[in-house]
């Protein structure tokens, strides 16, 4: 068997902590021969000390799929096919209330940050820098729209007004009008978008990691929109009670 599972939410309480009895049901199914790793539209910058502290036999699949890591190697980048400053200069004239950054492969730069959306970073204890508009940030692989943050925790991204819902589909429009052949557009929460490169999902990145360790069957468990492929590819999909998808799926206890 190999295991997936996302992370906030999933693997977190809504506070953002692990429940311990989480960590010893992963070490549990390890001892027993299972093979488990996280999928998550985490980098290693937002997932940084728990790249060592999760007990995990098989690569992290990062960035919603558009990468894999092992051993402190990033692996497998798929790389948007767009100029980086082009596409995030025309999501900024057309939706300015929104927050964007760019998740590069070293950290996190944030467009023209505003206090409240780097207060929610430092209350998760992510690094972050302010982008240099038209810097080279190495390899294109995701960038990110988050809603006005109101309170910096991530719950906050999930509480989400008809208002908030307009808008980003709105966003989601947007962006798959005017680069819908070259990127994926997944909702991370339902007040985040992330944008990946064509063909990258956390459903093809489980599948082709169960191929490539030769595993039977894939299990999965997520909370939200961008979990849906990774569930729907999975042998066994099972959803939090009270994620966003739940009623989709089977579902086991809530993230709390």
């Amino acid at each position: 068997i190999l295991l997936t599972v996302d992370y906030d939410r999933t693997m977190t309480a809504p506070n953002s902590t692990v429940p311990e009895r989480n960590f010893e049901a992963i070490r549990y199914f390890i001892a027993n021969g299972g093979t488990f790793t996280m999928n998550t539209g985490r980098s290693t910058t937002t997932m940084g000390h728990l790249l060592r502290d999760i007990p995990v036999n098989a690569p992290f699949l990062l960035y919603n799929g558009s990468a894999a890591y092992e051993n402190g190697v990033l692996s497998g980048l798929h790389v948007i096919d767009l100029p980086l400053w082009e596409t995030l200069d025309a999501v900024k004239a057309a939706f300015p209330e929104m927050n964007l950054e760019i998740q590069a492969v070293d950290n996190h730069y944030l467009l023209n940050p505003r206090e409240e959306f780097v207060a929610l970073y430092d209350k998760m204890h992510w690094g972050w820098a302010e982008a240099e508009h038209g810097k080279d940030y190495g390899p294109f692989i995701k960038f990110a729209s988050y809603g006005p943050v109101r309170k910096p925790f991530m719950s906050n991204m999930y509480e989400c007004s008809a208002e908030d819902q307009a808008r980003f589909d709105e966003l989601d429009a947007f962006i798959r009008e005017r680069w819908g052949d070259k990127v994926e557009v997944f909702r991370a929460a339902p007040r985040i978008i992330d944008v990946h490169a064509k063909g990258v999902s956390k459903g093809v990145a489980a599948t082709e990691l169960k191929a490539k360790l030769g595993k039977k069957i894939l299990v999965c468990v997520g909370d939200a929109d961008n979990d849906i492929t990774m569930l729907d590819a999975a042998d066994f999909a099972f959803c939090p009670a009270d994620g966003v998808v739940a009623a989709r799926y089977e579902t086991v206890c809530n993230c709390g």
